[in-house]
């Protein structure tokens, strides 16, 4: 298929705007390396602090892939000043910043030659990273899965919100997992998505199949949101381990201690499952290179149905939204 031409194709240097989610312990080198092999962009994460591990995950991508990456650099569990340095001396030249202040690293990283974008949930953090020099935006709604601000925002809102008030490029994320969703995050000022759910789900991702088929299971309503009134917010999958969790005043770290057992254990009430409401939408287990084929393809269809049935409707035919 034709690469998509637009501003973060250029700048990430890919085939098609479409950007694996930075999810601790899974975005490693056996997942990521598929997303850019497909003509995406894989990302290796931090948020799991280990970074040497990390480290051999890079090692790994040079051999799995000729193809583009990037490194996500989550401020959170990430306090070592010193991994501007880390990220540099790996060659890697595109990094997503998250969970902090954009002004930590953004001017390291640039001044290193670094192309960067920051994670942001609101249009005034999107304004203090723009302030901050950064190349991009990555715009968060509040249905994705991870962790989020507890003020969420849904994507319907946030991304047209922010679009119309920077220049920069954005990728969209929180409920994107095929083409139509593309398409509509595009229509709302974006020129590129990505995704977490849908690739958790992926028949290369390195989580047990017993999360896979939760995913399958679930409707768009499977999924709490933990920390409403604290911080960070967290959404995950629904298991009566989460569901329970639910009302408290506070659900700490610790909660993910044994997270192993539940990622590649398959215990899923050992931990919890985090998790968009986009699951409702995910139906199959697909090889990555399947789903981003059929995301452009039918990104490109649903575009091209709009155009038409725009011109129909104004000669009078039905509206676009109705044709199928």
């Amino acid at each position: 298929m034709d690469r998509i031409d637009n501003r973060v194709t250029r700048l990430l240097g890919v085939r098609y705007p479409i950007v694996q989610a930075p999810m601790g312990w899974i975005a490693r080198a056996q997942l990521a390396s598929t997303v850019s092999n497909a003509g995406g962009l894989g990302i290796i994460e931090t948020s799991s602090g280990e970074l040497d591990a990390v480290r051999g995950e890079i090692r790994k991508m040079r051999d799995l892939t000729d193809k583009p990456f990037g490194v996500n650099i989550a401020q959170l569990f990430v306090r070592d000043p010193s991994i501007v340095e880390f990220v540099v001396a790996q060659g890697v030249r595109f990094v997503t910043t998250s969970a902090g202040d954009p002004r930590q690293y953004s001017a390291q990283l640039k001044a290193a030659g670094l192309t960067v974008f920051h994670v942001v949930p609101s249009l005034s953090a999107a304004l203090k990273a723009i302030a901050a020099g950064v190349d991009g935006l990555v715009v968060e709604g509040g249905e994705g899965g991870g962790f989020k601000n507890p003020r969420d925002v849904a994507t319907m809102v946030l991304l047209p919100l922010v679009c119309s008030k920077v220049d920069v490029p954005v990728i969209a994320a929180g409920g994107i997992c095929d083409g139509p969703s593309m398409a509509a995050a595009f229509a709302l000022g974006a020129e590129g998505v990505q995704m977490g759910s849908r690739m958790v789900s992926a028949a290369e991702s390195p989580v047990h199949e017993n999360w896979k088929r939760a995913i399958l299971a679930a409707t768009e309503t499977d999924t709490v949101f933990l920390n409403r009134f604290s911080r960070p917010g967290l959404r995950a999958l629904r298991t009566q381990k989460s569901e329970g969790l639910e009302r408290e005043a506070h659900v700490g770290m610790d909660v993910f201690a044994r997270a192993m057992d539940l990622y590649f254990g398959g215990d899923m009430e050992a931990a919890i499952a985090l998790g968009g409401q986009v699951v409702g939408r995910i139906d199959a287990i697909k090889p990555v290179a399947q789903i981003i084929e059929e995301t452009i393809t039918g990104f490109r269809a649903t575009i091209e149905r709009l155009s038409a049935g725009y011109a129909d409707a104004a000669r009078g035919g039905r509206h676009p939204s109705r044709e199928r």
